[in-house]
């Protein structure tokens, strides 16, 4: 797994089957920065990753996820999804999102959300 449409398709496809943080584990830098629209940067693997297990244990539903695009760029992957879940602090939630993942030495080492607020 060398190209990063192979790498971007293997944590797509972990994610639907539920193993999202497995493909955290496996597919982000130790130095990663995440950010979810001008809110303020996470940096760091141990803090992103408690930050998407607090996301994931705070879903109390889930109705479902699609990638609906992926393009490939130079060090540079997007991905636009649809959610669809229920969080047990923000309601239901129906939306379309733009992941932006920027790679270093074969990991995401930045990553960030665009999503209507």
């Amino acid at each position: 797994m060398n190209t990063l449409l192979e790498k971007i398709s293997t944590i797509n496809d972990m994610i639907l089957q539920g193993k999202a943080l497995e493909a955290f584990d496996q597919f982000y830098h130790e130095d990663v920065v995440m950010q979810e629209n001008d809110n303020p940067i996470i940096e760091g693997k141990a803090a992103n990753r408690q930050r998407e297990e607090d996301f994931f244990g705070a879903i109390t539903e889930f109705r479902g996820a699609t990638p609906l695009k992926v393009t490939i760029g130079e060090n540079t992957t997007m991905v636009e999804w649809h959610f669809d879940y229920t969080h047990k602090d923000w309601g239901v939630k129906n939306y379309t999102q733009v992941a932006v993942q920027d790679w270093q030495d074969g990991k995401i080492i930045k990553e960030k959300f665009y999503y209507g607020s």
